[in-house]
Order: structure tokens, then C-alpha cells, then sequence
């Protein structure tokens, strides 16, 4: 059994996801992750993850017999193509900086096979970078957060919090005023050193274990 990522283009009508699931669940496939949306001219377009799938091929067929289906097309998954995620989130400076050192060392573990990608967003206020950390949790391939800022607490704290007693992400902050650090893996004063151990905390051809070296580790 295998892992398969598919495209499958449709006719906007009421029920065809429906007819869709079925099919896939009649195949003994778990669906683990989708994103669905609407194009041009009404025609939706669902991506989907599919995992534990016996007979691709026999899907694949069924699918296609499906009225309202206009194609299905089969790729890689999001995992192998794209990797695990690191996203950086704070201010335009302090991002940027975090940003050049996690992509510099994202391309030296690529190289050797890895695949890593970089996410950033540049944001100010409390309420929209605790939005943005709440977020966290809905996106796939999270592996790793940075906090790239000068003062974080009160809601972006709470997120923060709240993000890590629902998954194993491992979050890395700026050395900075604010209760966000207390509830990081890592602190590090150099933005963009913090970037480099953003990017080796999740690589698996990295020697480096951030579990080895307690919490609230202060560079």
C-alpha cells in the first residue's frame, strides 16, 4: 500500500465530493489532507492526499467513471515534493534576517536530498501575529516556528502555548523581551543563527537534536 497525491477536476454541482469520498473510502483509502477550491468557468478543483491505497490504478478508474468528473491526474505527495515547512513570522528586519540564514542552510541540506521549505510573513501587532501562530495548526508539514521580533507576549504567548500542547512543533524565538520566550525550545540572540537551527532542529541529515539540549536554551 502506498501514498498518492491527486488533482481532480470537476463540474461545480452539489454532491460530487460526496461521490468522490465514497469512492475512496470504498477503496480502504484514508484521505490526509484536502484543499479544495473553484476555478474559472465552475469547475472545482480538489487536491487530495491519499494514504494506504491498495490498487491505485482500479481508483484511479473509478474516479474517472464518476458523471460529474472531468479529470484526475496523479503527483507526487506535498510531503515528498516540497518537505517539511519552517515558518518565520515577526517583523520585515527580523524576518528577512531569520529568512537568509534558514534558506542558506535549507539549500546545504537539500542538496544532500532533504527538501525543506521556507514560509515568512512580516507582521505587526499582537492580534495578527497571534492569529498568524494560531494558523499554525491548520497548515500541514509544520515542523518548525520562528518568532522574529523585538517584544512578543500577552495573546502571541497564549498561541504559542496553545500550538505546542496540540502538536510536536518545535519553536525557536529571538532573544526579546516578552513571556513568548518561556515557552520556546530555543532563544538566540543572531537572527539569522536562529535561522540555521530553525532549519537543522527538523533536517534529517543534520546531527543536531534540539530535544538534547533541554528547554529554554538561550544562544
Amino acid at each position: 500500500m502506498n501514498d498518492y497525491t491527486l488533482t481532480i477536476k470537476t463540474n461545480e454541482k452539489k454532491g460530487v465530493l460526496d461521490d468522490i469520498t465514497d469512492v475512496i473510502t470504498n477503496h480502504g483509502a484514508n484521505i490526509s489532507y484536502v484543499h479544495l477550491f473553484v476555478e474559472k468557468n465552475n469547475v472545482g478543483s480538489i487536491n487530495l492526499e491519499l494514504e494506504h491505497v491498495e490498487d491505485i490504478e482500479c481508483l484511479l478508474s473509478d474516479l474517472e467513471n464518476i458523471s460529474e468528473v472531468k479529470t484526475v491526474e496523479l503527483h507526487g505527495s506535498q510531503l515528498d515534493i516540497y518537505g517539511k515547512r519552517i515558518i518565520i513570522v515577526g517583523g520585515g528586519a527580523q524576518v528577512s534576517q531569520v529568512a537568509m540564514g534558514a534558506i542558506t542552510e535549507a539549500d546545504r541540506h537539500n542538496i544532500r536530498g532533504e527538501r525543506i521549505s521556507i514560509d515568512t510573513i512580516p507582521l505587526v501587532g499582537e492580534k495578527n501575529i497571534s492569529e498568524a501562530v494560531e494558523a499554525i495548526s491548520r497548515l500541514p508539514r509544520v515542523s518548525a516556528l520562528v518568532l522574529a521580533g523585538s517584544l512578543m507576549g500577552g495573546e502571541i504567548t497564549k498561541a504559542v502555548k496553545n500550538v505546542k500542547e496540540q502538536s510536536n512543533l518545535t519553536v525557536i524565538s529571538l532573544n526579546m523581551p516578552g513571556s513568548v520566550t518561556e515557552y520556546a525550545d530555543l532563544i538566540i540572540t543572531d537572527p539569522i543563527q536562529a535561522g540555521v537551527l530553525a532549519v537543522m532542529s527538523v533536517a534529517d541529515t543534520a546531527v543536531f537534536d534540539i530535544k538534547r539540549l533541554g528547554d529554554n536554551i538561550k544562544f
